[in-house]
């Protein structure tokens, strides 16, 4: 086994790195159409195809992305509402009852990954310095912060919405170095997407480590490549 020289610093990202936000969105949206649709007339998988297809249109606009990600029951609303129209069922209460519905499934399933506290315990036990870098808004992702836990691993923790820009922001990156004293090219930063993870800490120097939970392999118009690439992030302390 390669034996691995732990960084002078280490910067996480939170949702798709430490924590898992994937798992449960097919299902937590089926669960939330079948749930309401039958009153409604409206039929569940029908809905459900359309939401799909209207929830990458809304997350692919930077600009809709921003607003949504500091309120996602707006957002789940708003993806539920334009595929209802869609189907030429618009019904602005069923939209508000099935975005709630999905947002309170999707926050009782949200776990960390295998290994995911493990390893920031590794990292944290050996005395290297973390960074927590979240984008969202405050009040959901301090939820998250608090829920699992994760301040006890962290000498610094920025959230997007408490810290008034975030990534791929510079300012983001340079203040966690500034607060952990470290320097880019002694520092890793951790992080499921490639243009608000990865591409800022490529530039600045950082030692940038891709999780590529699919193992989907860098796509063809990546931003960036990455230094590293993991499918979790249990695999950084394997050689520990």
């Amino acid at each position: 086994m390669t034996t691995i020289t732990p960084p002078a610093a280490i910067f996480f990202d939170m949702d798709g790195t430490i924590l898992d936000w994937e798992s449960g969105l097919g299902t937590s949206w089926m669960r939330a159409c079948e749930a309401h649709c039958g009153p409604a007339r409206v039929d569940a998988h029908a809905l459900h195809a359309a939401i799909a297809e209207r929830r990458d249109w809304f997350w692919s606009d930077a600009a809709r992305a921003y607003e949504g990600r500091f309120d996602l029951r707006l957002a789940s609303r708003t993806i539920v509402g334009r595929a209802l129209d869609d189907l030429d069922a618009a019904d602005g209460a069923l939209a508000s009852r099935i975005g709630d519905s999905y947002r309170d499934l999707r926050d009782a399933a949200l776990a960390p990954y295998p290994g995911a506290i493990e390893t920031l315990a590794a990292f944290h036990g050996r005395g290297v310095p973390m960074a927590l870098i979240t984008n969202g808004g405050a009040a959901s992702q301090r939820r998250s912060v608090e829920r699992f836990g994760l301040e006890r691993y962290f000498r610094c923790i920025i959230i997007e919405g408490e810290f008034g820009a975030g990534k791929p922001d510079e300012r983001v990156f340079r203040h966690a170095l500034n607060a952990l004293a470290c320097a880019p090219e002694e520092t890793w930063m951790v992080g499921d997407n490639l243009h608000a993870d990865i591409a800022t800490p490529v530039r600045l120097g950082m030692h940038a480590i891709w999780v590529d939970a699919s193992s989907a392999g860098l796509p063809a118009d990546a931003p960036c490549a990455p230094h590293q690439t993991v499918a979790a992030i249990r695999e950084l302390v394997e050689g520990l």
